[in-house]
């Protein structure tokens, strides 16, 4: 029964996802119509169509690989044009050859390209912003109704001793130091006041204090039975701690030895707006080295070696930790409720921020072209030059194979280690 449960509500939460995919791509198409571009297919997957309907002039339908979707803008690429071309431009006009055959004089006009280019921005922008909104709605929904688990300032553990990071026995031994909160006399169920002077107001700040310490004295007050308590004088350590924004690198920092209790609190559109932005420099941080993740997963897969739990997962590894997740007994009901939609929105961030990569074929590399021909306009216009036209970004189709052919493979590479040596929570 357990893994019956596993499988529903892994492939529910696929579902979902694939629906966000759909609704990002009904951010391209609501704008687009709006702003009359010609819209000839919106699909979901890839591959064979299993499914299609056409109504007015634009063809709905499913493809079997549902690993995506897309909306054609016709006329993307501007008219070809004459003169001495190298291989680039030859690739270029074969591309835009075969998108030339289906539009026709009734459609001048209506062309993506022919559009303003705060236009094109906006249609380019409405795929990500929609799924900026369903992850806003899916967080505001969880800090409104059930809250989210905040790191307080009362001590819940207190480290014995230093054990290193790279030592797989997480148990102390004889030769192990004490570690300075256990020197300084901290204990549990202490609520901490200052660090070294500075009033605490929240954990983060107190471990970032910790942090930048490194091996100097640290002078803790703390609050014990409602009296002020200034424990004995002690020294942090430098020893590896995780990147707040990139736990899988670790850095040389101050270590003190304590761990905070959390408490769950509600929240409105300011605490959702804040957790978002927290997020979203965590995402950053794991784009600029995507590619780096995604190798380290393929040699862990092909080398036998076990799969680190901060790796990036597919949306199939995803669902199954979706489905683990729905049938945690040792978690209460509406905590593994708010964590699987939190799950949710945080892929909707991510594939957000994924998109505006500027980079084609992602939007963030049509929105880059269209703002360098407003640039170049400007600049032309200033200068009192002819105006050069639509930028010509049927030459970027070299860097759209290589971003395509990258997401691909790395996409297979994730699949095969979500089925292979999956991520498991539990």
């Amino acid at each position: 029964m357990t893994t019956l449960l596993v499988i529903v509500f892994a492939v529910l939460f696929f579902v979902l996802i694939m629906a966000s995919i759909a609704l990002h791509e009904v951010g391209h198409l609501l704008p687009a119509k709006i702003f009359g571009i010609k819209v000839p297919q919106y699909f979901i997957g890839f591959g064979r169509t299993l499914w299609s309907t056409k109504r007015g002039e634009t063809e709905y339908g499913v493809k079997a690989i549902p690993l995506g979707g897309f909306v054609r803008l016709l006329g993307m690429y501007p008219p070809e044009r004459t003169g001495r071309k190298g291989w680039l431009g030859r690739m270029a006009d074969d591309a835009r050859s075969v998108e030339y055959e289906q539009i026709t004089p009734a459609d001048e006009g209506r062309l993506f390209h022919q559009k303003p280019v705060w236009a094109r921005i906006i249609v380019m922008l409405g795929g990500p912003a929609m799924n900026i909104f369903l992850a806003f709605a899916i967080f505001l929904g969880i800090n409104v109704i059930h809250g989210t688990y905040q790191l307080t300032l009362e001590v819940n553990t207190v480290s014995d001793c230093i054990i290193p990071a790279d030592r797989e026995v997480r148990e102390c031994t004889p030769q192990d130091p004490p570690t300075p909160a256990a020197l300084s006399g901290v204990e549990v169920g202490d609520v901490l006041v200052s660090f070294n002077g500075v009033p605490l107001t929240n954990w983060v700040q107190m471990g970032d204090l910790i942090r930048e310490n490194r091996d100097q004295e640290a002078l803790v007050v703390v609050e014990r039975d409602g009296q002020r308590v200034e424990l004995a004088p002690t020294a942090t350590v430098v020893t590896a701690v995780p990147d707040r924004l990139d736990p899988t690198k670790m850095l040389q920092a101050g270590f003190f030895g304590v761990s905070p209790t959390s408490e769950l609190a509600r929240g409105g559109v300011a605490e959702t707006v804040d957790q978002m932005w927290e997020m979203t420099r965590m995402s950053v941080v794991a784009l600029a080295s995507f590619p780096v993740r995604i190798w380290n997963v393929g040699v862990d897969l092909v080398t036998g070696q076990p799969r680190d739990i901060n790796s990036p997962i597919s949306i199939v590894g995803a669902s199954v930790v979706a489905g683990e997740l729905s049938v945690a007994e040792q978690i209460p009901v509406p905590d593994r409720v708010a964590s699987w939609m939190s799950l949710l929105g945080s892929i909707n961030l991510f594939v957000a921020l994924l998109n505006l990569v500027p980079l084609v074929p992602l939007d963030g590399g049509h929105i880059v072209g269209a703002l360098y021909e407003w640039l170049r306009r400007g600049v032309n216009r200033v200068l009192g030059r002819p105006d050069p036209g639509a930028v010509d970004t049927a030459k970027m189709l070299p860097v759209a194979y290589l971003v395509g052919g990258f997401l691909l493979l790395g996409g297979v590479v994730l699949i095969l280690a979500d089925i292979i040596t999956p991520i498991s929570l539990f």
